[in-house]
């Protein structure tokens, strides 16, 4: 049977293969601790009691059937309140759209932005930009960061790709790296986004921002998350905001994402995600208009959420940075946002006990399962070259006995390579 050429062309997920390999292991009664997944364990980090409760009481009301295609109203209502309190952003229930997650949203952005053979500008690594150009056809447009700015893409990175770009896709704490944008650094950004919509000839298509801050209520320390229309407010028209709920409070499997941006695009958007048929559920859209108007109850939880996955990142990160004091071939970069650490482990070229090559980054986290019981995510999975021997770790669905315990099994791995 012959299918679609997009179809053939699709590439697969590297996470996917990894997570054969740990539930092989799994099967065979190993303990893996499993770095690899950009998820929370529930026994671990629970969903807000009152939300959990809203979602009860709102399938007890019989609140099952087709919520709007849009979104409920009082939920937009109550994402536009949120968004004007924690950025200080204006936007209109009109302009947001409620949809299964953030993934619709960001799928929808392309589509309502970008046609096939347009331009389409991203850093690796960066979570499933290439995977959205092969769904629209559109022509990736790579930019390659550097460790030292901590895989954080800069302006003069960016600048000689906007020419003729339908669409720069930005992402504040950053999947995979967990790092961020400083405000000088996203200013030059947005300054270059302006100066390139002010060269085109009227009538021509614009350079759209994606800009997903899904993670940005999870920041740590002195570290503060920056908008692109905060900074900018002439960049309004041409931004696309991708948030939600799935990150901050813990609830992936709950399905509520919310965008806003230009009425224009979100209308737009709105007729996709409606065609897709990828709205959230209806009872957790009424539970998430009320939680998210509980204003103490939100704090509190997130206060308490941020201080976990900080403790987890911070144990790791101190991990790392003692196996680099004592002279092993690893490091770390400070913890910033989001629930990710990430790593270096540089052991390309050497051999295991078993005499196998470790040729790249593949190659050294399929040893560290095997050898360590910890499975990280290579940046290769995430666009870069697999050369590069920097890796995600994700701490969101292990304790943090689990994070303080694997650190060893690294160390003791590490020293039978040669």
């Amino acid at each position: 049977m012959t299918v679609s050429v997009l179809a053939q062309n699709l590439s697969g997920s590297e996470i996917i293969k990894i997570a054969g390999e740990i539930n092989e292991l799994k099967r065979q009664g190993q303990n893996i601790a499993n770095l690899t997944i950009g998820d929370f364990d529930a026994d671990i980090y629970p969903i807000p009691s009152q939300l959990k409760e809203g979602i009860v009481e709102a399938y007890n009301n019989n609140q099952t059937n087709y919520p709007p295609a849009d979104g409920m109203l009082n939920l937009r209502e109550s994402v536009s309140e949120f968004v004007k309190d924690r950025y200080d952003l204006d936007y209109a229930p009109t302009q947001i759209l409620i949809s299964g997650g953030s993934r619709p949203l960001i799928y929808s952005t392309y589509l309502a932005i970008v046609d096939p053979g347009d331009k389409v500008v991203f850093p690796a690594p960066s979570w499933n930009n290439n995977h959205y150009c092969d769904l629209t056809c559109a022509e990736p447009v790579i930019v390659q960061t550097r460790a030292e700015h901590n895989f954080m893409p800069t302006a003069d990175e960016i600048k000689p790709h906007l020419k003729g770009a339908a669409l720069l896709s930005l992402c504040s704490p950053l999947n995979p790296t967990g790092t961020m944008f400083s405000k000088k650094d996203l200013e030059e950004i947005c300054d270059q986004v302006i100066a390139e919509n002010k060269s085109r000839p009227i009538g021509e298509k614009p350079l759209y921002l994606l800009y997903d801050q899904i993670y940005s209520q999870l920041t740590f320390g002195s570290h503060q998350h920056f908008n692109p229309v905060t900074l900018r407010p002439e960049l309004k028209d041409y931004v696309i905001f991708i948030d939600g709920a799935s990150k901050c409070f813990a609830s992936t499997g709950v399905r509520v994402g919310w965008g806003f941006g230009p009425a224009e695009i979100i209308n737009n958007m709105k007729a996709i995600v409606g065609h897709m048929g990828a709205w959230s559920p209806k009872a957790e859209q009424v539970a998430m208009a009320k939680f998210l108007k509980q204003e103490n109850n939100v704090n509190s939880y997130l206060a308490d959420i941020k201080s976990k996955i900080q403790n987890s990142l911070n144990t790791l990160h101190e991990g790392f940075q003692q196996l680099k004091a004592e002279g092993f071939d690893v490091d770390s970069i400070e913890p910033m946002g989001a629930i990710y650490l990430t790593v270096k482990v540089d052991y390309a070229g050497k051999t295991t006990p078993d005499e196998d090559l470790l040729k790249n980054s593949t190659d050294i986290n399929f040893y560290l399962i095997k050898e360590a019981k910890v499975a990280l995510v290579p940046f290769s999975a995430f666009g870069t070259d697999d050369s590069i021997s920097w890796f995600r770790a994700s701490v969101g669905a292990c304790t943090l006995e689990d994070i303080k315990n694997l650190i060893p099994r690294i160390k003791e791995a590490l020293l039978k390579l040669k």
